[in-house]
């Protein structure tokens, strides 16, 4: 366990590329082989707005790295945070920090963001996706990237995590995300029993139907505990699941960077269902 912390310690920028791209890349193939839903798509098109937002992610997290770094050096120094009050091995600090992490940084954020509205106005540019994909995982609005950093640097201060382990954590979370919005068909029972441990995708899709309460559920990113622990798991059957969200219905604008890059600030429309 001891290489692992070390290794993402210092993993070397080009090494998060090749995670990045190449978990895209990975699923993106699974896609054309297994796909879950037959989109009548032109795949790159769709593509290219999420491509965009990943971008955008990534000058954004790369621009604040140097807090996570910060705060995870201080809290190492100074001993602070849940996990170094007591002691135990390390397997078990790094298992614990990884998935409290993934609790504050993920869960808490998302479910932050479908409660509070303005977060929620951001939130909906990942949403109104019409045809979820891998691509799909990293379409996120420039504000709501910085939501979601101000939550994980919360979450390294009050756990107390060195950076090896906000790294591996990150690294985790890019490939569970891109695996759980990718468009593939698992076997129905091999997709259950994932879900009982990880976010499979058939679990996250439901996140993703259009209407509550389904999009009021299954806030999780890696680990799916969460969501069964407090009592936001719901399934709904993939063959009735309909993508995107109710207060922006229109599939073209929510296909155009520049309406998305506004989307939060429009006014807001109630949906279907009430918020």
């Amino acid at each position: 366990m001891e290489w692992i912390v070390n290794y993402f310690e210092s993993i070397p920028s080009a090494h998060r590329s090749i995670i990045l791209v190449g978990g895209i890349t990975l699923f993106w193939l699974f896609e054309g082989v297994l796909p879950l839903s037959r989109f009548q798509y032109q795949k790159w098109k769709h593509a290219l707005p999420n491509f965009f937002f990943t971008l955008t992610t990534i000058v954004v997290n790369f621009s604040l790295a140097f807090i996570i770094l910060r705060t995870a050096d201080w809290v190492t120094a100074n001993q602070f945070g849940l996990l170094n009050a007591v002691e135990m091995p390390l397997w078990l600090y790094v298992i614990l920090g990884v998935m409290l992490l993934d609790f504050v940084g993920a869960y808490l954020a998302h479910w932050t963001e479908h409660k509070v509205k303005p977060l929620w106005m951001v939130h909906l540019v990942h949403h109104s996706d019409h045809h979820v994909d891998t691509t799909t995982a990293n379409r996120h609005h420039p504000l709501e990237s910085v939501v979601r950093f101000v939550f994980t640097t919360l979450g390294v201060f009050l756990i107390g995590l060195p950076i090896g382990v906000v790294m591996l954590y990150q690294s985790l979370s890019v490939l569970l995300s891109q695996f759980n919005h990718a468009n593939i068909k698992l076997p129905h029972r091999f997709d259950m029993l994932l879900s009982y441990f990880i976010v499979s995708p058939n679990m996250h899709k439901t996140h993703h139907h259009y209407v509550l309460p389904y999009t009021d559920s299954n806030y999780g990113n890696i680990f799916s505990i969460w969501d069964r622990l407090l009592g936001t798991y719901m399934y709904l059957a993939p063959e009735k699941i309909i993508y995107g969200v109710d207060v922006f219905p229109d599939e073209k604008e929510n296909s155009s960077i520049q309406s998305l890059l506004k989307q939060p600030f429009q006014p807001y429309r109630k949906p279907t269902t009430g918020r």
